[in-house]
């Protein structure tokens, strides 16, 4: 249990007081999952940008931390997110597993404006020579599209190239690095040269 003290430091206070790696992800660790998602959610675009830095400390994230084995295969796995972006900020990030597939997870991004920029699909693999690319382990690409079945009720699958939604997904690969057993961060890059924002995650619970 938290003591009161514990309780009443947040996400954001840990990472404005230079806090160890170690240190915010024992904290988020021992929150439960409402209070958890809430400080999470709660991490402002300068904030998640000196949490990207000190979470290069952290032990590498791969696949199974954002669909752990014990989920079926094709079944959905949302992690809440908010990005450093002055505009639709907060959204969710829906992964799965595909069928007789390793190495690879598919996923798109849930928030009000999909109907808008649409649905945003990425397949997630390891990063060059397994994981070992300084920015993140495991890269969210724009540039793939999945090519086997996902979950029942997702959207239809959309090149990132059409439409609206090429300005926000086009030629895009966000780089994950770990916070904590749920928590996770981002950093966007367009064609591999210009930083789009950072953007945190965090897990459901219930997966």
């Amino acid at each position: 249990m938290l003591t009161v003290q514990e309780a009443a430091v947040t996400l954001s206070e840990l990472i404005r007081e230079d806090s160890r790696i170690e240190d915010i992800a024992e904290h988020l660790d021992k929150l439960g999952p409402a209070e958890r998602r809430q400080q999470t959610l709660e991490v402002d675009g300068n904030l998640q940008k000196t949490l990207y830095e000190r979470a290069q400390m952290s032990a590498p994230v791969d696949l199974e931390f954002f669909v752990p084995p014990h989920v079926p295969d094709t079944t959905e796995v949302i992690h809440y997110g908010r990005n450093s972006q002055p505009a639709f900020k907060y959204f969710q990030k829906r992964w799965t597993r595909p069928a007789g597939r390793e190495g690879q997870l598919f996923g798109y991004n849930e928030a009000r404006a999909r109907p808008l920029i649409g649905p945003g699909y990425f397949v997630a693999h390891p990063t060059d020579a397994e994981g070992s690319d300084v920015r993140g382990a495991v890269v969210v690409d724009y540039f793939m599209l999945p090519d086997a079945a996902v979950p029942a009720g997702w959207p239809a699958i959309k090149p990132n190239h059409r439409g609206l939604q090429m300005f926000v997904y086009n030629k895009t690969r966000d780089y994950m690095r770990r916070v904590s057993e749920h928590v996770s961060i981002g950093i966007a890059y367009r064609k591999e040269k210009t930083v789009l924002g950072y953007f945190l995650l965090c897990r459901d619970d219930k997966s």
